[in-house]
């Protein structure tokens, strides 16, 4: 039996045997309901505050047989009730501890700030990336079930203050994304992101046009509006529905066999300063490079064979995911 299943059933018990305790007296005594609620407490209770009325020996055999049925049942369903209070906040100290060491362990992660429409749709997809790690911090206590179903790493609080920030691990993070409720909120956080780590990149959602400037000059990397975002990709899919289609199974992963990911290179990688033709991605890993980014930001689509890998580049493929994970592990060794 679980533990709210005993509270609830342990309640509804408790509340039986008062309401059968008191009217035995009204009709055994003939008391009123209020002296009756009060005998029949005082007596499960065990108290001792004595008898309210005289009482006959019909009254006196129900008052033993209420202290002997009664007293020692009342005291069980008293144990329950603080059983289950007491175990669900151990329950939810040692989930919170859980919670906090798992935290701390990470590195090079995603900070969520906010689990409404935005946030938990952001959080869904980052799940389909398994070598991906992130923390969510959301303020509305009532979205804990939530966040516990779909089993996130979470902290209740201001996203904006210093200590959930440094809670979520912010200086150690990759990236945050402001995706708060509203756009002053989403400036106060970028502030104080960018002050607890110069380095990290940070997204912002912007509901208006106007407030995107806001939100660049207190430190945003990249601003995002989502209803442009959304008005952009239903008038692609108008223009141009084969071209979106691709990118919905390739980006979205709707279907696992067809996957497009970006592969940094590394310094350790056996393919830097080798040319695409002799690498043989093509041949190894039945890979298609579709864009190569250098370390400049420069994007070089459809690389020629000739191309040379340098440190720093990012190649931009299409194929299988288990033939995307092998070459990762070549282009970046360390990881």
């Amino acid at each position: 039996m679980t533990g709210t299943r005993q509270f609830t059933i342990s309640l509804i018990l408790l509340i039986l045997i008062i309401t059968l305790g008191s009217l035995g007296y009204v009709v055994i005594e003939g008391w009123d309901v209020m002296d009756s609620l009060f005998m029949t407490v005082i007596t499960l209770t065990t108290v001792g505050f004595g008898v309210v009325h005289p009482m006959g020996k019909a009254g006196q055999v129900f008052t033993i047989a209420l202290i002997f049925i009664g007293g020692g049942f009342f005291i069980y369903v008293v144990g329950a009730i603080v059983q289950f209070m007491v175990e669900g906040q151990i329950r939810a100290i040692l989930g919170r501890r859980k919670l906090d060491r798992k935290m701390s362990h990470l590195k090079d992660h995603y900070i969520i700030c906010g689990y409404g429409r935005i946030g938990k749709v952001l959080c869904h997809q980052l799940t389909l990336h398994k070598r991906l790690e992130f923390a969510v911090i959301e303020q509305n206590p009532e979205l804990v079930p939530v966040l516990e179903e779909d089993k996130r790493l979470y902290i209740i609080g201001d996203a904006s203050s210093e200590a959930c920030l440094l809670r979520a691990g912010i200086k150690k993070a990759k990236c945050l994304v402001a995706a708060l409720a509203t756009d002053t909120d989403n400036v106060f956080l970028v502030l104080t992101a960018r002050q607890l780590n110069p380095d990290i990149l940070i997204m912002a959602r912007s509901s208006y046009k106007e407030t995107e400037s806001k939100l660049r000059a207190a430190g945003a990397n990249l601003v995002e509006s989502p209803y442009d975002m959304g008005a952009a990709s239903m008038a692609q899919k108008i223009l141009r529905p084969t071209v979106t289609s691709f990118l919905d199974l390739a980006v979205n992963r709707k279907d696992q066999d067809i996957q497009m990911e970006e592969l940094p290179v590394t310094d350790k990688s056996p393919l830097v300063n080798i040319m695409l033709k002799d690498t043989g991605i093509r041949q190894k890993y039945n890979l298609i490079i579709v864009a190569l980014k250098k370390a400049n930001g420069d994007m070089e689509f459809n690389p020629s064979f000739e191309t040379i890998f340098k440190a720093g580049d990012t190649v931009i493929a299409v194929g299988k995911d288990n033939d995307l994970m092998r070459l990762e592990k070549v282009l970046n060794p360390e990881r």
